[in-house]
């Protein structure tokens, strides 16, 4: 008899380093992040633009966080993964992982494809109800090009690093208009519930979505249903909106 299958919520966000608006109207949405996050209530949260630290912004923000922002987002109960993508004058920044699950590793490449834009993507493997599931957090390029040999990238390191037979889940701002890296990933194994299911979940931008750029792929899981919350307090929150996807996974 087949065992019952394990559900699981993972959501995908660019946060925007946590501030939004242009020149003396910018204004800082990290504590509404905060909220924002929670209650999306996500065992896997998958973050995108996170600060580890700005000394021009704390300067600027009297409310800016002593923590991290990786570490001030996560709920209670949550580990917190990050790692640099970008340094830049004032800081630096990357990919971040929030799970309620016990994490059992973290894997961090650089996959910048030339000097003016710095990415990495982070893998995390977390022990869920006895399951390994690996999760990789992207936030590829602007440029076509570029995006085409990063997922080339992805792929040699789930190629090298992950077992074929384990749980994987790719999220993250792809940049991808017109879901065109799609192809790419399936040639991987990797399907996302638009893909299977029906019409895209625009996020994009988050006052009036006209595109889908964040995507949540899966190998080894059944993806259920996407969903992107909409209204004026997300459209306000980043540029993007979150995506969230709901997975099964059988037990062995």
């Amino acid at each position: 008899m087949n065992a019952p299958a394990t559900s699981f919520r993972v959501a995908t966000y660019n946060i925007h380093k946590g501030v939004q608006g242009i020149g003396p109207a910018r204004r800082l949405e990290i504590h509404n992040l905060g909220h924002a996050i929670e209650q999306l209530d996500a065992d896997i949260v998958c973050l995108q633009e996170v600060r580890k630290m700005n000394r021009q912004a704390a300067a600027r923000f009297h409310r800016w966080p002593e923590l991290p922002q990786a570490d001030f987002l996560a709920p209670e109960g949550y580990t917190a993964v990050y790692e640099t993508n970008a340094i830049t004058k004032h800081g630096e920044h990357g990919n971040a992982l929030l799970t309620r699950w016990p994490v059992l590793r973290k894997t961090h490449q650089d996959i910048s494809d030339h000097r003016f834009e710095q990415r990495g993507l982070l893998h995390v493997a977390i022990d869920l109800n006895g399951h390994t599931v690996h999760t990789i957090v992207v936030h590829l390029g602007l440029i076509k090009g570029s995006r085409i040999r990063q997922v080339a990238q992805l792929r040699e390191f789930v190629e090298r690093e992950i077992p074929p037979n384990e749980a994987l889940v790719v999220a993250g701002d792809f940049n991808d208009w017109g879901a065109r890296m799609r192809y790419a990933m399936n040639a991987m194994g990797m399907r996302d519930s638009s893909d299977l299911r029906g019409p895209r979940t625009l996020t994009y931008p988050s006052r009036l979505p006209v595109a889908q750029l964040d995507f949540i792929y899966g190998r080894q899981v059944e993806p259920l249903a996407s969903s992107a919350p909409r209204g004026p307090v997300w459209a306000r929150m980043s540029d993007h909106l979150p995506l969230v996807t709901e997975f099964s996974l059988s037990k062995q």
